[in-house]
């Protein structure tokens, strides 16, 4: 079947995927067949068709070179992504260290406003500004603020810890640049999904060991923060469900091939020894992802430490949902709940 779809033109393949979740109901369950159910959870009908979907099409997250990978990954962008979500002004820029990164303006946004420094998943081998960029948007208009979307460099062209560095190079550019962005330098956000979601607590965390200025916010979307061991989530769901446990292996072999330096805080932030003064966090981990109790754990450990913290699961999604926000209405519910989160928390900073 993926070698069939592999002849049809992608804004065909696009439409088709709008039109099979445009279906009633009851003709999108009789395309997918049963509910599944694991471990108490009941996967959402928009996420067991989007996986149907990914079956057919024959694509992996995680196969054969990581430029193949890119390309595989840049390919689908137009099957699920949609056109872009305006009203929202974008311009390229380039960053502290040479970074590229794109910035998003709400329409009629003034200055002085908040900045959601965003950090996209993928691995730290795969994603880019295009793979995130209808999720910026979303979470600009949402969440009233403006975004700078953060280039870093990937692996394995460029292994940990470049990726952090770059991280944090963008949110400390951020913070000196306010003025000409037009933004209030004590109501800076990181946030990001996945890797992303990483970088971001990573950013984070080194932000407030140097003592210097720090995020005043958390925004993380299924974070990987621990890559020292596997909890029962990646056994649970170690296949099947878009991201699986051997994509997990492929990306950190590719980003940290040394095993002795996935337990730097700089990679796994979950290990830590001290989390105190960490900026508050919203933390949301979906039911179906190998990724799950990790993110969990890090939010109870923030907890722990004093942190104000919201831990969100969503038990009927999967991981990568905050990028499927084109299609069917689930993916777009769960992260309009993190967009209401992120302006009620700048709101109050």
């Amino acid at each position: 079947m993926s070698k069939l779809m592999s002849k049809i033109p992608l804004r065909v393949q696009a439409a088709t995927v709008r039109a099979t979740y445009a279906l009633p109901k009851a003709l999108r369950r009789a395309i997918v067949g049963a509910p599944i159910r694991i471990d108490g959870q009941e996967l959402a009908l928009d996420a067991q068709l989007l996986l149907v979907l990914e079956k057919l099409a024959g694509f992996k997250l995680a196969d054969g070179t990581p430029v193949q990978a890119r390309e595989r990954l840049a390919a689908s962008k137009a099957l699920i992504t949609g056109p872009p979500i305006e009203p929202v002004s974008v311009r390229g820029l380039t960053i502290e260290n040479d970074i590229p990164a794109r910035f998003y303006t709400p329409d009629g946004l003034g200055d002085d406003v908040p900045l959601l420094v965003f950090y996209h998943g993928g691995g730290w081998v795969v994603g880019s500004l295009d793979s995130h960029d209808n999720l910026c948007r979303f979470l600009a208009i949402e969440a009233g603020v403006k975004v700078l979307s953060v280039d870093y460099r990937l692996a394995p062209e460029h292994r940990f810890p470049a990726a952090a560095d770059d991280a944090l190079a963008a949110f400390h550019w951020a913070v000196k640049n306010a003025a000409e962005l037009g933004i209030d330098p004590e109501r800076i956000a990181v946030g990001g999904d996945s890797a992303g979601g990483n970088l971001a607590a990573v950013t984070a965390h080194q932000a407030v060991q140097a003592g210097g200025p720090k995020p005043v916010f958390q925004l993380l979307f299924y974070p990987a923060v621990d890559a020292s061991v596997r909890r029962e989530s990646r056994e649970l769901f170690a296949e099947g469900f878009f991201l699986t446990s051997d994509d997990m292996d492929w990306f950190s072999d590719h980003y940290c091939p040394d095993l002795a330096e996935r337990s730097d805080p700089r990679f796994s932030v979950l290990l830590a020894e001290d989390l105190t003064n960490m900026p508050p966090a919203y933390v949301a981990t979906a039911g179906f992802d190998p990724l799950r109790d990790e993110g969990e754990a890090y939010a109870e450990k923030l907890k722990a430490s004093g942190v104000p913290t919201i831990a969100r699961r969503h038990p009927d999604l999967i991981h990568g949902y905050a990028t499927f926000i084109s299609v069917g209405t689930r993916f777009k519910e769960a992260t309009a709940e993190a967009a209401t989160t992120l302006k009620a928390a700048l709101a109050l900073t």
